[in-house]
């Protein structure tokens, strides 16, 4: 495999990154602007192209006039209103689909010519599959809104969220392997598990995020530290909810998601200090730093979405630096299990 090879895949990967990244934030923008439902349908090929007529807005508008979300939360919306929300649910599709062709078109003509390297090809195969799973998986999701509730499945917000996730780690990880990549050390065999056990946090604290967002959980408690004045705030445990009180209850998601938050951050700030103290390798080191900067923005932006109830611009920048965590992380992970596994 040459290095011209690897450029070229690098430089798929690091695109695909990119239009990932972009669908992710004008998918918190949709779901902050409570936009998700405006398109009723699912129309893979024709719903490429948005309605060109008078008609089609106003047959458009009739069939979201029917679903519970605009009898409630948009009760008396009007064409030009909903013609709002159907722009971001528009665009946040044609990304999704960009993002498939992206991941599929390029990995078939790098498969063809040779470019891939052989313990990849199996690895990247996912991508395309993945990349249709999470289209089926999305409007899994959105129909679940269109019946007797007035929003989406928290649950199946978290799985589209977390299928995201997924393709986004494989992506970056990939990169990594055949990147270019200098020589590491230092790192105890404590450290390196608990940067493991951070990258599990992490991902746990993004999709405990999602269900805050499905539940409209933030936009509560908009005070910190203390939620109504006390650590664990009046309404955390619904008993008749039982285990899933964690996962429907709107006070308990946010408690958890704070705690969740505040641990893995600690959590990180505790390693990245051990490495910079422990590891003779600059390029350790400031993977580390990078990512203990990258988690110290994560928590302010966090907090200052919390305090001023969750604006939509706040919002999806935090969900921004939530990526920019996990790509931080997932270097560091990257660097220690390679190091380890050299040695």
């Amino acid at each position: 495999m040459t290095n011209n090879s690897d450029r070229l895949v690098c430089r798929w990967l690091l695109w695909s990154i990119a239009t990932i990244v972009l669908v992710v934030v004008v998918g918190g923008a949709t779901r902050l602007t409570e936009s998700g439902l405006s398109i009723t349908e699912w129309r893979p090929v024709t719903g490429v192209l948005p309605p060109m007529s008078h008609e089609g807005w106003a047959a458009a508008y009739t069939r979201y006039l029917a679903i519970p979300e605009a009898q409630s939360i948009h009760l008396g919306i009007t064409l030009p209103e909903f013609q709002m929300l159907f722009w971001w649910e528009w665009v946040h599709r044609l990304l999704a689909r960009l993002v498939g062709l992206v991941l599929a078109v390029p990995y078939f003509m790098l498969l063809a010519k040779g470019h891939l390297r052989p313990e990849h090809r199996w690895r990247l195969f996912s991508l395309p599959i993945l990349a249709a799973a999470q289209g089926v998986l999305g409007w899994y999701m959105v129909s679940s809104g269109l019946g007797a509730r007035i929003n989406v499945s928290p649950y199946r917000l978290a799985a589209h969220l977390g299928m995201a996730l997924l393709i986004y780690g494989i992506c970056l990880w990939t990169v990594l392997d055949v990147g270019r990549r200098d020589a590491g050390g230092g790192w105890s065999a404590s450290v390196r598990r608990g940067f493991g056990l951070v990258l599990v946090c992490v991902v746990t604290t993004m999709l405990s995020g999602a269900f805050v967002a499905g539940l409209d959980a933030g936009m509560m408690y908009n005070t910190f530290p203390l939620m109504g004045g006390k650590v664990v705030p009046a309404g955390y445990r619904i008993p008749d909810l039982g285990w899933r009180n964690a996962f429907e209850n709107p006070v308990a998601a946010q408690f958890n998601h704070r705690v969740l938050a505040i641990g893995t951050a600690a959590l990180i700030l505790m390693l990245a200090l051990l490495t910079r103290r422990a590891s003779d390798s600059r390029g350790d080191r400031r993977a580390a730093t990078a990512a203990g900067l990258a988690v110290l923005l994560q928590v302010a932006v966090g907090i200052t979405t919390l305090l001023l109830v969750v604006p939509v611009a706040l919002g999806v920048l935090h969900q921004a630096t939530g990526l920019l965590v996990l790509a931080t992380v997932v270097v560091v992970v990257h660097r220690s299990r390679r190091t380890a596994t050299d040695g």
